[in-house]
């Protein structure tokens, strides 16, 4: 039996809420950075991630132009969802950046937590899913 998931399930996994693992070459060749972001999917569309413009993490994906994301469910039986692909930049917007601290945080967490971080500098980075590496292990042990 696969583990595998369908395009379907992989795209309703990713759309859910979870807290993703980006991985990007280093733009200084010593390695891979991997850290924990949030991120907004709906199924067919782009990845996105924001993130202050001045960062590490923007400036590895500026000099690489893309980058992996990693959302698991760590509940057995375990279930996970990595996409790479190439990715866009642009200033994030407001209500854009509310939305995605909303989805994490609920109404009252996201709105405060927005007004504490400077608008000024954020971007969005909106990856272009081109490859997939699914495993769902209900399908197994479920």
């Amino acid at each position: 039996m696969s583990l595998t998931m369908t395009s379907e399930e992989r795209e309703q996994f990713l759309a859910g809420v979870h807290v993703g693992v980006l991985s990007v070459a280093s733009e200084h060749g010593v390695g891979t950075l991997a850290v924990p972001v949030w991120y907004s999917y709906q199924p067919g569309g782009p990845v996105s991630v924001i993130t202050g413009g001045s960062t590490r993490k923007a400036a590895a994906i500026r000099a690489t132009g893309r980058f992996s994301l990693c959302a698991q469910d760590e509940r057995p039986p375990y279930r996970y969802v990595t996409v790479e692909g190439p990715v866009t930049v642009e200033e994030a917007r407001h209500d854009e950046r509310l939305a995605l601290a909303r989805r994490y945080l609920g109404r009252e967490g996201g709105d405060a937590y927005v007004s504490a971080i400077p608008t000024g500098g954020q971007v969005v980075f909106r990856m272009t899913p081109e490859r997939w590496l699914t495993a769902d292990y209900s399908k197994v042990y479920g």
